[in-house]
């Protein structure tokens, strides 16, 4: 079968997944509902459609249930797909979406508004409405800055060496933790919050919020498929692959930079969710193999599916557990599993 073919069946199957996972967890709650309601509820939400649904049932899936399952789904592709990227630009089965102090330089942003509010900038709105809070401009910021800092010190004579990139990354998160740290030491009233946002939830989701995460994915990813041969080529080593005519730095910039986007966007309206970008990829390449072509818009698409589902376990919880804690506790075992079994290496 051509990569092609291959691609588009195995991304319409996981699409297919997606959906029903939509569906199927919105009709888990502390009001169960069946899946054919819920399916006209979102479907009447839709213009141009029309379906006789009970204003209750409308209420709790387009106002209350759909909006974090949403938001679940784009943090989960986006992750997925910055962790593809990363785990390929750096050739190394440990690299995540936040190798390079994204979530970090995230939560820098968000601990430092939490615990002194008057440092939120204005929220941003759009014809009314208001696309990102001040809470998640500084968080998606501060990430931004943070990548940016950490390639400016890696880069030396028009060169961004992978290995300095990846200690300079290391260098600056550790930093970054000694912010966040003294941040929270001096919180106050404010520390349950900031411990609540660093450990990754989807509480108190909107369609503002899906809407700020999913625009920098929607102009994000199709930039990072469209260099997935490019990647395909690194693999090789730097040195083949200039030999084989790709433009190596301009590459591996424009791939950070946009992983980068993505990641930020993806942190800054749900916290540090971990394992998401780091376990999905790998189960992907298992399945699919390492082709990038294949496996970017599949392992996206996985993290989507695989978000869904461990948000709904943290969401049926009565005291609203943290996703974070939930894909850390399913992550961790797996990963370990996958260690044993020897089928974690090197890429």
């Amino acid at each position: 079968m051509r990569t092609g073919t291959r691609a588009t069946a195995w991304s319409a199957a996981l699409t297919g997944a997606l959906v029903a996972a939509v569906v199927g967890c919105t009709t888990v709650g502390a009001v169960s509902l069946d899946s054919v309601a819920v399916a006209k509820a979102i479907l009447d939400a839709l213009p141009m459609l029309s379906f006789q649904v009970e204003a209750t049932t409308r209420t709790i899936v387009v106002d209350l249930r759909l909006p974090r399952i949403l938001l679940a789904a784009v943090v989960g592709f986006a992750l997925g797909a910055a962790g593809t990227v990363m785990q390929g630009f750096f050739r190394n089965p440990m690299a995540d979406p936040s190798i390079i102090g994204v979530s970090t330089g995230a939560a820098v942003g968000a601990v430092a508004v939490i615990a002194v509010p008057a440092l939120a900038p204005p929220s941003l709105a759009v014809a009314g409405f208001t696309v990102a809070s001040g809470l998640q401009l500084a968080a998606f910021t501060t990430a931004l800055i943070t990548a940016f800092g950490v390639y400016l010190i890696a880069t030396e004579g028009g060169r961004t060496p992978v290995a300095t990139l990846l200690l300079a990354g290391v260098a600056v998160q550790t930093f970054l933790g000694a912010v966040i740290s003294y941040l929270m030491l001096h919180a106050g009233r404010s520390l349950e919050r900031a411990v609540y946002w660093m450990m990754g939830h989807l509480h108190a989701s909107s369609y503002d919020q899906v809407a700020f995460a999913g625009l920098s994915i929607a102009v994000g990813f199709p930039v990072l498929l469209a260099f997935a041969s490019d990647l395909n080529v690194l693999l090789l080593g730097e040195e083949d692959a200039h030999h084989l005519g790709v433009p190596v730095e301009r590459t591996k910039a424009i791939l950070l930079a946009v992983s980068t986007l993505v990641t930020a966007a993806a942190v800054a309206v749900s916290g540090v969710i971990g394992f998401v970008g780091l376990i999905v990829p790998h189960v992907m390449r298992l399945i699919v193999g390492p082709d990038h072509r294949i496996l970017l818009p599949t392992s996206a698409l996985a993290g989507a599916v695989f978000l869904v589902l461990t948000d709904t376990v943290a969401r049926a919880r009565v005291e609203q557990m943290p996703v974070g804690i939930v894909t850390a506790a399913l992550g961790a075992p797996f990963f370990l599993f996958l260690l044993r079994r020897r089928e974690v290496t090197e890429l």
